[in-house]
């Protein structure tokens, strides 16, 4: 019996871990910076004033494999930390490419400022970090709200500029034309109202995405793990902020007056438009046709060119990355 009582006890002690396990303790709710959030490649911040702020910028800078002299700027799209980016740092990288993949101010793991939000400092504080980094000219390789940005980049800061990327961008067209204009606080109340399961389907029908659950849950995770937080009311403004920004500051008078190399690499059913369901009905329809409307102005370019790719919605270079790969290497290296 002695015996048998110390085997007992023995798989007792076993035992018991494998079952505490079995039930893990609530995740802990991420900072409004992504504190807990995992990202590819190790992060590195350098302070800036943005709206008399002092705030900080967080980015990775990626060596190339085996370099080429070049560098490429990767711009983040509005729902996406740049983490989003990690299968297209790794292409560039191997491809010879130093890649530098910021979070803009009021993004991912970035400071969240109280004030407004403006291209043309998120353009400067760009061009301090490729300076703070000795880079003076870069490719940019941009995606949705980030293609506004590489716009207002490529036409503020020419010289620095090689070949432009827009990625599914969004901005081809001015909102202003069918939106009417919508109070912060009353963006600010719709967007506290919405759900995990909500932002899910947004995303999936916004976007018209092709990508299964799990590749879509990040993004859900990155978002909603914030409303923990206490900051939470802070980072939503900055989010809303990021909102209004697109809608008063368009770029598309301004694309055809690009004269860097530029490919738009569009998925066809990609027809997203911010503030689309606040337009008036009978405008609705004219409005995300974002493949007709990159070809339009890649011919009013003196350099521009467009390639729209079939069964693609607007996360291209996850959905369609074998012909993503093929686009921006070819484009890149002429």
């Amino acid at each position: 019996m002695p015996h048998l009582l110390k085997i007992l006890l023995t798989a007792a002690v076993v035992v018991a871990p494998s079952l505490a396990t079995a039930d893990p303790a609530p995740r802990e709710p991420y900072g409004i910076n992504l504190e807990g959030y995992p990202y590819p490649y190790p992060v590195q911040t350098f302070g800036v004033v943005s709206g008399g702020e002092q705030l900080t910028m967080a980015y990775m800078d990626v060596a190339a494999a085996q370099p080429n002299g070049r560098a490429v700027v990767l711009l983040h799209g509005r729902n996406f930390p740049s983490s989003y980016w990690a299968p297209v740092i790794k292409m560039l990288s191997e491809a010879g490419y130093r890649v530098v993949v910021p979070d803009q101010i009021g993004f991912g793991k970035s400071s969240k400022p109280s004030g407004d939000l403006h291209f043309d400092d998120l353009a400067r504080n760009t061009m301090a970090l490729l300076d703070r980094l000795g880079i003076a000219k870069a490719d940019i390789v941009a995606h949705s709200l980030g293609g506004m940005l590489g716009v207002r980049i490529a036409r503020a800061y020419p010289d620095r500029v090689d070949h432009l990327v827009l990625t599914a961008p969004i901005g081809l067209e001015d909102y202003r034309l069918y939106v009417p204009p919508t109070p912060t606080e009353k963006i600010i109340a719709n967007e506290d109202k919405l759900t995990a399961d909500g932002y899910r389907k947004q995303l999936e029908t916004n976007y018209a995405l092709k990508l299964p659950p799990d590749q879509v849950t990040p993004f859900i995770d990155a978002r909603f793990n914030i409303k923990g937080s206490p900051d939470y009311p802070r980072w939503l403004r900055a989010f809303v902020a990021s909102a209004q920004m697109i809608y008063r500051e368009p770029v598309a008078h301004e694309i055809p007056l690009i004269t860097r190399p530029t490919l738009f690499i569009m998925g066809v059913d990609d027809h997203n438009a911010p503030g689309k369901p606040n337009a008036p009905e009978p405008l609705r329809a004219k409005m995300g046709q974002n493949a007709d409307l990159a070809r339009k102005l890649a011919a009013e370019m003196p350099n521009g060119r467009a390639e729209v790719l079939p069964d693609t919605g607007h996360l291209v270079f996850l959905e369609a990355p074998d012909r993503y790969r093929e686009l921006v290497l070819d484009f890149l290296s002429k």
